[in-house]
C-alpha cells in the first residue's frame, strides 16, 4: 500500500477509536453504526479496521492501558519517598484513567476480567516494586506481601472507577480519594494519607 494511503488509513483508525471512546462515554450501548456516523465514515471502513465491537473495545482498552503505564511510570520517576511517589503515580493514573473509566465497565463484558488482568500486568509489577522498597524502609506496612498489596490496589481502582460510574462518588473528588485510599491500605496512617493526597493534588 502507498505511504499516503497507509497514512490516510492510520488516521482514520485513529479518528475512529477517538470518536469511539467520546461516543461510548455518551452512550456505554453505541453501536457500530453510530460510532461510523460520529466518525463521518460508513460502516464497512470501521469494520475494515475492527472487525467486531468487541475488537474495538479491545483495542481501546489497550491504549487506556498503554496510558495508564506511561502516567504511573511518569507519576513516580525521580521520587525517593515511597508514600510520595505512590500517591503521585495514583494521581497521574487517575487523570488519565478517568477518561477511560466508562471502558471498565464495557471491557468486563467483551475483553473479559482475566483479559484487563492480563494487560495491567507490567503496571502491577512496577507498583510491586515501589511497594516492596516502601515495605522494606518501614514506610508502608501490611499484612500482604507487595505483588499482593498491588493486586488489591489495581482492584481498589477499578472499583473507585466504577464508584464514579455509578454516581457514588464525585468525579473531581474521586482523584484524590484513589491517592488517599491506596495510601491507606498500604499503611500510612489515614490523616497523613489525606494530607499528602491533598497537597499533591492540589
Amino acid at each position: 500500500m502507498p505511504t499516503g494511503q497507509t497514512t490516510r488509513a492510520d488516521a482514520n483508525r485513529r479518528r475512529i477509536l477517538d470518536v469511539a471512546l467520546t461516543e461510548l462515554l455518551r452512550d456505554p450501548d453505541a453501536s457500530m453504526d453510530q460510532i461510523a456516523r460520529a466518525a463521518g465514515v460508513v460502516r464497512r471502513t470501521v469494520y475494515g479496521h475492527f472487525p467486531s465491537r468487541e475488537a474495538l473495545v479491545g483495542t481501546l482498552v489497550d491504549d487506556a492501558v498503554e496510558a495508564v503505564a506511561a502516567a504511573h511510570a511518569a507519576g513516580c520517576e525521580g521520587i525517593e519517598d515511597p508514600a510520595e511517589a505512590l500517591a503521585r503515580s495514583v494521581l497521574a493514573v487517575w487523570e488519565v484513567a478517568d477518561r477511560y473509566r466508562i471502558l471498565v465497565a464495557l471491557a468486563q463484558r467483551s475483553v473479559t476480567v482475566q483479559g484487563i488482568r492480563g494487560r495491567l500486568a507490567p503496571v502491577r509489577e512496577t507498583a510491586a516494586e515501589l511497594l516492596r522498597r516502601g515495605l522494606d524502609q518501614g514506610v508502608f506496612t501490611s499484612p500482604l506481601p507487595a505483588p499482593a498489596l498491588a493486586y488489591v490496589h489495581e482492584q481498589t481502582l477499578i472499583a473507585l472507577m466504577e464508584a464514579v460510574n455509578e454516581g457514588l462518588l464525585a468525579p473531581e473528588e474521586a482523584g484524590r480519594s484513589a491517592a488517599a485510599t491506596v495510601l491507606t491500605t498500604a499503611g500510612v496512617p489515614a490523616s497523613d494519607a489525606t494530607a499528602l493526597a491533598a497537597r499533591l493534588n492540589r
